[in-house]
């Protein structure tokens, strides 16, 4: 099964919700087969977008284009968009078939053309010899599948995903997160995936949307988004950092543990920096505990093939952690006295 692939132009949208603001000039353009994962805290904006892509909620002002038509003012029922929410939303009393060809049944598909195509599509997710279950002879993941399957099957124009993993337990969340990612490179819809879990995120879009308050403030790549973030803001959601005290020693450049690194951003007083560092920018060697840049380990997170090493800098007594490879961190225990080494081609300042 393959669809026809639809770019959509989301351009200055704006929502209000009396004095709150929900979308604030938000913009988007993605590319036909494109999925783009929305990401963000609650109540950025994120749920209120897709909403609004689907036609659920009208926004005060703003245009949305698919392949190039402007569909605004269109209702719901006249967008052709297929919808997966976070809680299943299966018909209880249909089976696995029936609730798949719901959708297929109110455009007035015939009978058999319409049970090969739940067939079909049941065959997809995975789930070709479930067919004749009921909801409730399902598990939660396979109900989620089914859902998946449903909004599939009037081959929507646009997929929308609004946080369907997050009622699930972490081993299916991981397995149904790829088979979701797999299934829409097979059928080549373009989709719009909305989700809180940055792993999530980052393991199945083609690129991230970071949203904070309303605002769009970066959307990349995954790899860009964690690498190259535009601003602290989207650097310290996304992953997780150190804030280490620093200077400015010129433009471009700071000292940060003794140590000089190239930088981007503004700081209000020069002498007085953070330099932001991911986990994976620090290294630790062992020490005799008198240099500038000497630490205390203060605990170990074993975590499979990595180890978070926890830190306490001697001089400032600022906190920071690192992550080494688990072989690595086998060499340190609570106590050992380290040089923390920075390992970055180019840091923000704030």
């Amino acid at each position: 099964m393959s669809l026809k692939a639809v770019a959509v132009h989301i351009e200055n949208l704006h929502k209000h919700f009396g004095s709150v603001a929900a979308l604030d000039d938000f913009s988007l353009e993605i590319a036909p087969a494109e999925l783009v994962a929305l990401l963000g805290p609650s109540g950025c904006g994120k749920t209120t977008a897709l909403r609004i892509v689907a036609g659920l909620d009208r926004p005060n002002s703003g245009q949305i284009r698919l392949d190039g038509k402007d569909i605004v003012n269109l209702p719901a029922n006249k967008r052709n968009m297929g919808m997966v929410f976070q809680a299943y939303s299966l018909f209880p009393a249909m089976t696995a078939e029936e609730n798949v060809a719901y959708g297929l049944r109110v455009r007035g598909v015939k009978g058999e053309a319409r049970r090969k195509k739940a067939h079909e599509l049941l065959e997809l997710v995975g789930l070709g010899e479930q067919f004749k279950r009921l909801p409730s002879q399902l598990s939660g993941g396979q109900q989620q599948r089914v859902a998946l399957a449903r909004a599939l099957a009037i081959e929507p124009s646009v997929l929308l995903l609004d946080e369907p993993l997050s009622a699930l337990d972490a081993k299916v969340r991981t397995q149904l997160r790829d088979e979701i990612k797999r299934i829409q490179v097979e059928v080549g819809t373009t989709t719009i995936f909305v989700t809180h879990d940055q792993e999530e995120a980052m393991a199945i879009a083609d690129r991230v949307g970071i949203m904070r308050a309303g605002k769009l403030e970066q959307c990349a790549s995954p790899a860009e988004v964690y690498i190259n973030p535009v601003n602290v803001s989207v650097a310290k959601f996304v992953g997780a950092m150190n804030s280490v005290p620093g200077r400015l020693t010129g433009t471009g450049q700071a000292e940060v543990l003794g140590q000089s690194v190239s930088v981007r951003g503004e700081a209000k007083d020069p002498a007085n920096v953070r330099v932001l560092l991911r986990p994976e920018q620090l290294t630790l060697t062992n020490s005799s505990g008198n240099s500038i840049n000497s630490a205390t380990v203060t605990s170990l997170a074993f975590l499979g093939p990595l180890t978070r090493v926890s830190v306490r800098n001697n001089g400032d007594q600022s906190s920071m952690f690192v992550a080494l490879p688990s072989s690595e961190a086998a060499a340190y225990v609570v106590g050992s006295q380290v040089d923390i080494r920075v390992n970055a081609v180019q840091a923000l300042v704030e």
